[in-house]
C-alpha cells in the first residue's frame, strides 16, 4: 500500500505545492520553517482543503479537486499525531489509547511496541513530554489507520526523551510497515528514521 499526493494551495499569500508518493515504511517531509510541511500534512489528513490536485491511498481517492471528492477526516483512515500530543486530561492513558479504537484487543500489542505498558493507569498530567508523544502515537495506531502522519514528533524533547520517542517510532516503522510521513526540519532525524526524504 502507498499513498499519492499532488496538491497545491495558497497560504499567507504564497502558493504551496507538493507532489510525491509514500510507500510502506517511513518517509520524511523536510524543509525549512514556513515551507508548508505542516500544511501538506493537514491537507492529507483532511484538516485543510487544497485549491487543486488529489490525494489517493491505494485505489481510494481521499481528495480530488476536479471530481469534487473531499472525504471527511474521520473517513480517511489516517492516523494523525500533532506536534502537541492533545491527550484528554480527564481520561487515563488506557482510556486515551482506546478512544475511537475499533479493536481494544490490540491495546497491549501497541503498548509493548511503544514501551508504554507501565503507563496505562496513569493520567496525562503525570507524563513526560516523550511519554505523552508515545501515547499519542499509540492512540493513532489503535484507530487502525491505513497510514500515519506525524508532525515533528520529536520537537521540544530533551535528549533522553527524544531518544526514547525515536526508538518507539523505529519499532513502529519496522514492525507495522505502514506508510508513514514524518514532518521534520532535522536532517539527522530524517536520516535515522526514514528510508526516503521528500524535500519541500
Amino acid at each position: 500500500m502507498s499513498f499519492d499526493v499532488d496538491v497545491c494551495t495558497r497560504r499567507a499569500g504564497r502558493v504551496i505545492g507538493a507532489t510525491f508518493r509514500v510507500p510502506r515504511g517511513a518517509s520524511a517531509l523536510v524543509g525549512p520553517s514556513g515551507a508548508g510541511k505542516t500544511s501538506v500534512l493537514m491537507i492529507i489528513a483532511g484538516l485543510l482543503k487544497p485549491d487543486c490536485g488529489h490525494v489517493r491511498v491505494a485505489e481510494r481517492t481521499l481528495f480530488d479537486a476536479t471530481q469534487g471528492i473531499d472525504l471527511k477526516p474521520e473517513d480517511r483512515r489516517a492516523g494523525v499525531v500533532f506536534q502537541e500530543p492533545r491527550l484528554f486530561p480527564h481520561l487515563s492513558v488506557r482510556r486515551n489509547l482506546l478512544y475511537g479504537a475499533p479493536d481494544a484487543g490490540r491495546l497491549i500489542e501497541v503498548a509493548k511496541t511503544l514501551d508504554i505498558t507501565t503507563l496505562l493507569d496513569r493520567w496525562p498530567r503525570t507524563l513526560s513530554g516523550g511519554e505523552a508523544r508515545r501515547v499519542a502515537i499509540g492512540r493513532a495506531l489503535l484507530r487502525d489507520p491505513d497510514f500515519l502522519l506525524l508532525d515533528e514528533p520529536l520537537s521540544s524533547l530533551d535528549p533522553i526523551r527524544r531518544e526514547e520517542a525515536m526508538q518507539a517510532i523505529e519499532r513502529v516503522r519496522d514492525e507495522l510497515r505502514l506508510p508513514m510521513l514524518i514532518v521534520t526540519h532535522d536532517a539527522a532525524e530524517a536520516e535515522r528514521l526514514c528510508e526516503r526524504v521528500i524535500p519541500i
